[in-house]
């Protein structure tokens, strides 16, 4: 049995769970997330929890019976609580901007990087002490989808990825970055 599959999952108050055959669909204060689950699964909703079970012991059904778990119980926390990511630039001449919705990076380039969000994702840009401006070096990315924050977050940090010799390009908050040590000269 998987454990993480066998694990019923809380629904807050303020968020409704509605089922149409295989498609979930949860609302709650921020938003509304739907999705198709595998014939594999199975949903069932007692009172204010959803229980995720297989359909059989097939090799598929097991393996998908953890994911959808997981999938359904970040619908549920997305719609209730939502999602941020927080990127940090470090570089001198290395920094962001907002025009309008679209993020802008100025990455060391030849030219400006431009990259929109997708619908329902929102992009901030902070200061060092936490507030909100038009151009800085901390990029917040937050929204509902999960899966959206993290992928729109992993292109912003695949413009320009943290190097190991000095440390500059963007970063997720926190990571961790393994420096080398450079060149030493003639002895």
């Amino acid at each position: 049995m998987s454990r993480i599959g066998k694990r019923p999952i809380p629904l807050p108050a303020k968020v409704t769970l509605a089922l149409n055959g295989q498609q979930v669909i949860v609302k709650g204060p921020r938003g509304e997330l739907s999705r198709v689950l595998p014939p594999e699964v199975s949903i069932t909703q007692e009172e204010n929890t959803i229980l995720i079970q297989r359909r059989n012991e097939s090799r598929p059904a097991r393996q998908r019976h953890g994911l959808c778990r997981t999938l359904v119980a970040n619908m549920v926390e997305g719609v209730d609580q939502g999602f941020t990511k927080k990127l940090e630039i470090q570089g001198i001449g290395y920094r962001a901007q907002l025009k309008g919705q679209t993020l802008v990076l100025s990455m060391g380039y030849s030219h400006p990087v431009e990259i929109p969000p997708p619908p329902g994702i929102t992009l901030e840009i902070e200061d060092n002490q936490g507030k909100k401006v038009q151009q800085g070096t901390i990029i917040l990315v937050s929204g509902i989808d999960k899966e959206l924050v993290g992928n729109l977050a992993a292109q912003i940090r695949g413009v320009r990825p943290p190097e190991p010799y000095k440390g500059k390009g963007i970063r997720y908050s926190g990571e961790l970055v393994r420096r080398k040590v450079g060149k030493t000269g003639k002895k």
